[in-house]
């Protein structure tokens, strides 16, 4: 009866509309309230969940990206990829997926990798005979890359619930990114290549690129300093975060020149809020995921998965659709609070590595990010592009469709996710 009132009324309040966090956190105090526990427990569950060290990157990430946003290093990215895939008819779709790998490898969120994108790549797919669903559709699933590409916010996350390392959950994104950025341009050529309405860009030539390498290098070397610090043991994942902000600043302020003193204000302005909203949601998701665990009610739930089969491909089968549907209604964050107390003792009665796990996992999630009815990167493509809902709707299907493949590689192919960690580790 427990788990009905708690769930139950959860999932009530997500079809009323209600935000996420507030939901997690009402549905919580009714559980407590049924349970006869004393809301006591509330306050330090809530404050222990956010007092975490390596959560500081959060902040530093979400303001590293902003900055570079703001100061030009984005639209400097778009226009060096532009004059690569310059004379290809899908060139401006090899571009979206390409400055997409790049910027999430800066922003470290996938919102944020279509906004920061979105306001520069949706109008230039249109005026080169794109329509607006499917530009808006392209870089809503490619925006999904800023989860799986480090740095991650969201991998942040899962390492700070399972205590993996949060180097290890970065690099072990490397390959399943790429190889979902490879799947998302093989679908973008043949939804395009038959398309008479989209004409190639004229082909640049090699001055040009050289031309438009150096004015974006200082952004290329963002993702360098970034992962090149972690991994080199200068600096931590956390530290990392921090120096991609002076980072950020010093190009904006000192070499692009395109931040004031007025933007910089918006900018930690916008970061506070975003901050506060992921945090609001760590602390009453993992006030859940305590009811959730200390009610034994996840175990019974893991105990119910396990006994469906004792086949591994059917329980990574089954895994990948808990986590996709999950992706539907859940937020990132919100889905691994719920998730991971009962599905880490299935990975774990399944010899299912947890980094390997964690990243098909977030790879699911990530689909979920351009999936209906929840679908925040098509929110924000929408209102960027000034794109109806229903358009994006009509050309976001075959992306779906195509980054499934990309989940199934992954899931049944482990060393893609466990190879580069294995190397750090040596």
């Amino acid at each position: 009866m427990f788990g009905i009132i708690l769930i139950g009324s959860f999932l009530l309040l997500i079809i009323l509309n209600v935000p996420i966090a507030v939901s997690l956190g009402v549905s919580s105090i009714i559980g407590l309230w049924y349970s006869d526990l004393s809301l006591d427990v509330v306050a330090p569950t809530v404050y222990s969940a956010i007092n975490k060290f390596s959560l500081l990157a959060i902040p530093f990430f979400i303001l590293a990206g902003l900055i570079m946003e703001k100061g030009g290093i984005s639209s400097r990215l778009v226009a060096f990829a532009q004059k690569i895939m310059g004379g290809l008819k899908s060139g401006l779709a090899l571009t979206t997926v390409l400055v997409s790998v790049i910027f999430a490898a800066i922003s470290g969120s996938g919102p944020a990798t279509v906004a920061a994108l979105g306001v520069i790549l949706i109008p230039a797919m249109i005026n080169q005979g794109y329509e607006r669903g499917m530009a808006g559709a392209l870089l809503s699933s490619s925006g999904s890359l800023g989860i799986i590409i480090p740095p991650s916010v969201a991998f942040i996350i899962y390492a700070s619930l399972t205590q993996e390392s949060v180097s290890d959950m970065f690099i072990a994104g490397v390959l399943p990114g790429l190889i979902l950025a490879f799947i998302l341009v093989v679908c973008s050529y043949f939804l395009i290549k038959n398309n008479s309405n989209i004409v190639a860009s004229e082909r640049s030539s090699f001055k040009e690129i050289i031309i438009a390498f150096k004015n974006a290098a200082w952004g290329l070397m963002a993702p360098v300093i970034i992962l090149g610090g972690i991994y080199s043991g200068i600096f931590t994942p956390t530290e990392s975060a921090g120096v991609a902000v002076v980072y950020g600043l010093f190009v904006g302020i000192y070499v692009y020149k395109e931040i004031s003193i007025k933007e910089i204000i918006e900018v930690l302005t916008d970061a506070a809020t975003s901050t506060a909203v992921v945090m609001y949601i760590v602390a009453f998701a993992t006030l859940f995921a305590w009811l959730l665990t200390t009610s034994l009610l996840a175990q019974d739930m893991a105990d119910g998965i396990i006994s469906i089969t004792d086949d591994k491909i059917l329980v990574l089968l089954l895994l990948n659709f808990v986590f996709l549907i999950s992706g539907f209604f859940l937020d990132t964050i919100s889905a691994y609070f719920i998730l991971i107390p009962i599905i880490l003792p299935v990975a774990t009665s399944f010899d299912i590595n947890p980094i390997h796990l964690g990243v098909f996992m977030t790879i699911n999630l990530a689909v979920g990010q351009f999936t209906p009815p929840v679908g925040v990167n098509l929110f924000v493509a929408s209102n960027i592009g000034k794109i109806p809902i229903q358009e994006l709707l009509k050309y976001i299907i075959p992306y779906i469709f195509a980054s499934l493949i990309a989940v199934l590689i992954i899931t049944y192919i482990p060393w893609l996710s466990l190879w580069l960690p294995s190397l750090i580790g040596d």
